[in-house]
């Protein structure tokens, strides 16, 4: 526990990222997702699946390029920015296609080999993505709603199923976790992110609770999914990068995994409501 908070301590200034976003945002972003991705990718050779490291680091580095010309240029709307939605999908064929065709050589490679290199870079630098996409938009503190929404659920999480927990919520996945543990962290992220937006934009602190709620759950489904896999690839941690957490994976799964949620929210409440 007392590693936990030192370690917690440390990662701190990355919250000045946050604050700064444009190409800050982008590199740390892209950062995490090509070390992520490694990590992923590392993890599967235990089950003697082999993805291709390459593929993945030049599909990764692509996507994020196509954000460059748009991360120095005026914030647009989110509805606006839909026209720029051809880049993402081009980019997903170009990544699934890649991955399947580097599965010809059947002689060397087995079909699994293929489904690990596209599962990493969908599950991992796309989702990661959303962060730039965010940031992006004349939105962009709702930035601060993904990181607020995947720690704090995690936080509150922890503590409420430590003095309240009784019912196992997925004993196969992570056995310390409750059900009395996931309400307390879905409470505890609606309410830091309503508080957050009460502060810093008070018209959308309504919003801003349905995002706390929405990216909670998101967070917990990205922390049981990171978990799926390393119960399956026989490891405790992505890697030891982090004192106390492990490695970019195991502190970033449930980030990874709220980002995209609060940028289509926001796109569907933008659409909606007209704000």
């Amino acid at each position: 526990m007392k590693t936990r908070i030192i370690s917690g301590f440390i990662m701190a200034p990355l919250l000045i990222v946050l604050y700064l976003g444009g190409w800050w945002l982008w590199a740390a972003a892209l950062l995490i997702a090509v070390m992520g991705l490694q990590e992923f990718y590392k993890g599967w050779n235990s089950l003697d699946v082999h993805p291709s490291k390459e593929i993945g680091y030049i599909m990764t580095v692509l996507l994020f390029v196509t954000a460059i010309p748009l991360s120095t240029g005026t914030k647009s709307n989110v509805p606006q920015f839909y026209e720029n939605m051809m880049v993402i999908c081009i980019w997903l064929f170009l990544a699934v296609a890649a991955g399947l065709i580097y599965g010809w050589k059947i002689d060397r490679r087995g079909p699994y080999d293929s489904v690990a290199t596209v599962t990493g870079l969908v599950y991992i630098p796309f989702f990661t993505y959303h962060m730039i996409l965010i940031d992006m938009t004349e939105y962009r503190l709702f930035i601060w709603i993904v990181v607020i929404a995947a720690f704090g659920s995690d936080i509150f999480a922890y503590f409420t199923g430590y003095f309240l927990g009784k019912h196992k919520m997925a004993p196969n996945l992570s056995p310390k976790k409750t059900i009395e543990g996931a309400v307390g962290g879905l409470i505890g992220s609606s309410l830091l992110a309503w508080l957050f937006g009460f502060i810093f934009m008070r018209e959308l602190a309504l919003v801003c609770l349905m995002l706390g709620l929405a990216g909670g759950a998101a967070g917990m489904a990205g922390d049981l999914t990171a978990s799926a896999f390393k119960r399956k690839m026989g490891i405790k941690d992505y890697g030891t990068l982090i004192p106390g957490h492990g490695g970019i994976m195991d502190r970033f799964d449930s980030v990874i995994f709220v980002a995209p949620v609060v940028y289509y929210v926001i796109c569907l409440m933008t659409g909606i409501l007209n704000i």
